[in-house]
């Protein structure tokens, strides 16, 4: 269908490219400009229907963090009001039932994120509520006085420490006490290691500025949902005997007050989350998880139960597509979800008693999260390939641009085009794939290849889109040509495509990325004597098995990667996966070293740059380090980065600067003539 489709047409490779401009014309975009771009989120519809609340994050450079502030704008279009900023980040804006009220979550006080309140007729904003740990989430009740919310367990030592903090000896603070862990699930990246700390709902009164704990006991319950008639919540837990041992997450309800015991409305072994209720308040929307045998490989799909008990109805399990963020209209007719599928994120909705699913904003796009409001208005955060996240309006079956937040910033940027590719594997599977090219490139000719670089998606269960990608844009900048393939164990291609890697990484992923990169070469793009491969997480695991298989790439960057899949059972937080998919490694040893890129680490000749981050739990430095020792053991080129107190996501601006930095010298160095001395510009 047609419906806001941004149709990408076959075009020559030529008619692709950007013609060069004059000095005093738009520039490439440069590692600095990370600092100019903004990334809107968290678009919501007043009540009234005539304004958008939204967050607006940003990097800071001076105080080398990052900040995110409200702002606001008619559902019409005009110009933005600046709600909030602190230096502090403020988020999840929400506005009260009555429209007055702009409640958000924001730290700004203290060490941990609290409840603020906005009041739109003016004023600062104060500070709701004072918990002893953090608020994660709030939703307001329907008649505006209560807010429902996430907490956290108060963590005592923490407290012990604050207040004995000086009270040593010349002044030190007092020595922290032994951790003391009982749990399975022992730690958990960006938390370290893990107590009986938990996450509860309370239910909090705006006037008596008073709540009451809702929810308790060792489990962890989120994603709070309010009844129409204000005397339910429904939310998110897995209520098991042993939560660390599987991933049984159900949907419950419980009325809006303590001592009240939660019932279970869905009972299935998967994941199931999200709830919605239905305007009538007899039903919920949630997401269905696949069958759990299938891990981080099975499918979610929308599903809706009845508030009362029975057997819910899956209304997407066809699709072989993953669904997100599914919601009611306001009529309770329709459930509108997003939906993940072959490189794209789009808008679509389905009857709710059934019935086929209509594309609502479909195309060449990433639809990252919609608003539906009381009327049915609809806004939609959305990004294409030269276009980072904004707020649009659907109207009419169009869309509307709302806001324009890196608008100005982009006129003066030159971007490289960024077009679809597809490959043939080797065993015949058709294999998407982009191809950014530098914004100045006239490739197709002999003496006019680009270097290229192979840049692979985390995951594996995860798809590059076509979103606005900032990575692809800076490297095509320094004039290399960018492949980012969806290989088998993506997503958005159906179940069995993600699964098809099952305890078999490295070899049919392995052939569908090397595919991406020949279909490049014979479109006479990519230069086969200059290639460079690298990504970070699942990207840095394939590029470990890659660079033992071949040495057709010049260099390598292998960020937070896992050579040793052996060594790193149990330091990880994916005690539970593993399991799943290798079984336990005492009892399937050769399976876990067959996977294991470090047991054919002497056939890499790659130049490689290892980075981490040194407080990862999701791929722990070890890895890095093996990786970097056995390099050096060999006689490899190599360097290994470790970027201090930063977990699996480096959210440090200066570092993530600096890595950009050192991927450009590392590639420049080994894949372009006579810039050998392009590596000291990061050291």
């Amino acid at each position: 269908m047609n419906r806001c489709s941004l149709v990408l047409v076959s075009l020559t490779l030529a008619a692709l490219l950007t013609a060069p401009l004059g000095a005093d014309g738009p520039r490439p975009l440069k590692v600095d400009d990370i600092f100019s771009l903004r990334m809107v989120v968290d678009p919501q519809i007043s009540p009234d229907g005539r304004w958008v609340a939204y967050t607006v994050r940003r990097l800071d450079p001076k105080e080398d963090s990052s900040d995110a502030d409200v702002y606001m704008l008619p559902f019409g279009g005009g110009t933005p009001l600046r709600l909030t900023s602190s230096p502090k980040a403020e988020t999840r804006p929400r506005f009260s039932p009555d429209g007055r009220w702009l409640a958000f979550l924001s730290g700004r006080e203290g060490k941990h994120s609290q409840v603020w309140l906005l009041d739109r007729r003016g004023g600062e904003a104060v500070k709701l509520t004072d918990y002893k740990a953090d608020v994660s989430d709030l939703v307001w009740s329907p008649d505006g006085k209560r807010l429902a919310l996430a907490v956290g367990d108060v963590d005592p030592d923490e407290h012990d420490d604050d207040k004995a903090e000086g009270a040593g000896a010349g002044g030190a603070a007092k020595t922290p006490k032994p951790i003391v862990i009982h749990r399975l699930q022992f730690k958990r990246d960006g938390e370290g290691y893990l107590r009986e700390l938990r996450q509860h709902l309370y239910v909090y009164d705006v006037a008596a500025k008073s709540s009451v704990q809702v929810t308790s006991g060792p489990y962890d319950d989120s994603i709070p949902a309010w009844s129409p008639d204000g005397r339910w919540l429904a939310f998110t837990s897995n209520r098991t005997q042993e939560p660390d041992a599987n991933d049984n997450n159900d949907v419950f309800v419980v009325e809006a007050k303590a001592g009240q015991t939660p019932r279970a409305v869905t009972t299935s072994p998967g994941s199931d989350r999200a709830p919605a209720f239905s305007p009538d308040g007899k039903s919920i929307v949630y997401l269905a998880g696949g069958d759990p045998k299938d891990i981080w490989y099975a499918t979610d799909s929308v599903a809706v139960v009845p508030v009362a008990g029975g057997e819910p109805r899956l209304l997407t399990r066809s699709l072989d597509r993953n669904a997100q963020n599914p919601h009611f209209s306001p009529d309770g007719k329709l459930i509108y979800f997003l939906l993940e599928e072959g490189g794209n994120e789009h808008l679509a909705r389905v009857p709710a008693a059934g019935g086929p699913v209509e594309r609502m904003v479909d195309g060449e796009r990433s639809v990252q999260n919609f608003e539906i409001g009381l009327k049915g208005e609809l806004v939609v955060l959305e990004s294409t390939p030269q276009r980072p996240s904004e707020i649009s309006v659907l109207e009419g079956g169009a869309l509307r641009p709302l806001t324009h937040v890196n608008d100005d910033f982009l006129k003066g940027i030159r971007l490289g085009k960024v077009q679809r590719i597809q490959a043939t594997s080797a065993d015949g599977t058709k294999i998407d794939a982009f191809l950014t090219l530098p914004p100045d490139a006239r490739p197709g000719k002999p003496d006019q290849r680009l270097p290229t670089i192979l840049r692979i998606h985390g995951g594996p269960t995860a798809q590059y889109n076509t979103g606005f990608n900032t990575e692809w844009q800076i490297l095509a900048a320094q004039g290399y040509a960018v492949v980012a393939a969806n290989p088998r164990g993506s997503t958005g291609y159906g179940r069995d495509f993600s699964r098809a890697i099952w305890a078999d990484w490295g070899h049919k992923d392995f052939e569908d990325v090397m595919a991406a990169v020949d279909q490049a070469v014979a479109m006479g793009v990519a230069d086969p004597d200059r290639l460079g491969v690298g990504g970070w997480s699942y990207g840095g695991i394939l590029t470990d098995s890659i660079i033992t298989k071949t040495d057709r790439f010049k260099a390598a960057t292998s960020g937070a990667s896992e050579l040793n899949h052996v060594a790193n059972y149990g330091t990880d937080h994916y005690q539970r996966e593993w399991e799943a998919e290798l079984g336990l490694p005492w009892k399937n040893a050769d399976l876990w070293i067959r996977m294991s890129p470090f047991f054919q680490v002497d056939k890499v000749k790659t130049p490689t740059l290892v980075l981490c981050g040194g407080n990862d739990v999701n791929v722990p430095t070890l890895n890095s380090e093996q990786l970097y020792q056995a390099l050096r053991r060999l006689g490899v080129e190599t360097e290994l980065i470790i970027y201090p107190n930063q977990s699996h996501g480096i959210v440090k601006p200066s570092y993530q600067k600096d890595r950009y930095e050192r991927y450009i010298a590392w590639y420049d160095k080994h894949l372009k003539a006579g810039s050998a001395t392009a590596a000291t510009k990061a050291k």
